[in-house]
Parts: structure tokens; sequence; C-alpha cells
């Protein structure tokens, strides 16, 4: 069994390494993707000013 998917792997081994690298481009702008969601979610800083030390 292992030695068919070795053969396989060898035979096919451009196609492998074009689908390695398009899973780890998806998984790296799912990563940036669901960072920048994050960081959007959080609430602004708001800045109050006490009006009896005006």
């Amino acid at each position: 069994m292992l030695s068919r998917i070795i053969e396989i792997v060898k035979k096919h081994h451009e196609e492998v390494i074009l689908l390695i690298g398009v899973v780890l481009i998806s998984l790296l702008s799912f990563s940036i993707g669901y960072i920048v969601a994050f960081e959007e979610a959080k609430e602004p800083i708001r800045v109050e000013y006490d009006q009896e030390l005006e």
C-alpha cells in the first residue's frame, strides 16, 4: 500500500508540489484574514473629558 502511494507521488511529483503550495497559501490567507477580523472586532479607544476640570 505504502509503496503504491510512493509510486503515485513520484509519478505526479509536480502536481503534488503545486497542491501543497496552494494549500499552504490558502491557510496563510485564512490566518491573515482571521487576525485582521479579530483586530477590527475590538472596541475603539474613547477619550472622555471631565467637564469639572475645565
